[in-house]
């Protein structure tokens, strides 16, 4: 009979065992899901507010009109307002594309930096001397 005791407390320990790997993978896929979510809004997300940001930039600046040499606020501000936004979309459309690239470029990125840092961690497990000719001197 002490025997069956030991094996009920067995099985609820693997019954919990079980419970609990369960609930982890539950959470590791629910934290999948949310970093694809994260990874395919962020670069839109970048491009927002990066063209935000440069539109609350743009500074204006009543300037004289070229043409009559009058200060026309009106005239001189919309000439400014139609150069400044050629300029200002022309810079907009390249760094939007620019950060589109360098978010789709991120996972190489980061496969390239993993592959590195696991040589380097491979390199640093090995045992060898290094020549003193290749060695610093330290000047304290």
């Amino acid at each position: 009979m002490a025997s069956s005791g030991s094996l009920e407390k067995r099985s609820e320990e693997e019954d919990t065992g079980l419970d609990d790997v369960e609930e982890l993978e539950s959470e590791v896929n629910e934290m999948a899901r949310k970093i694809m979510e994260y990874r395919s809004s962020l670069p839109e997300l970048l491009k927002a507010g990066f063209a935000s940001l440069l539109e609350a930039r743009i500074p204006v600046v009543a300037l004289p009109d070229k043409e009559t040499g009058a200060s026309d606020k009106d005239g001189a501000l919309r000439n400014l307002e139609a150069e400044i936004d050629q300029e200002t979309s022309e810079k907009i459309r390249l760094l939007k594309q620019k950060i589109s690239s360098n978010a789709a470029a991120m996972p190489v990125v980061l496969k390239r930096m993993n592959e590195c840092i696991a040589r380097i961690e491979k390199l640093d497990s090995c045992k060898f001397t290094v020549n003193p000719v290749f060695k610093r001197k330290r000047n304290n």
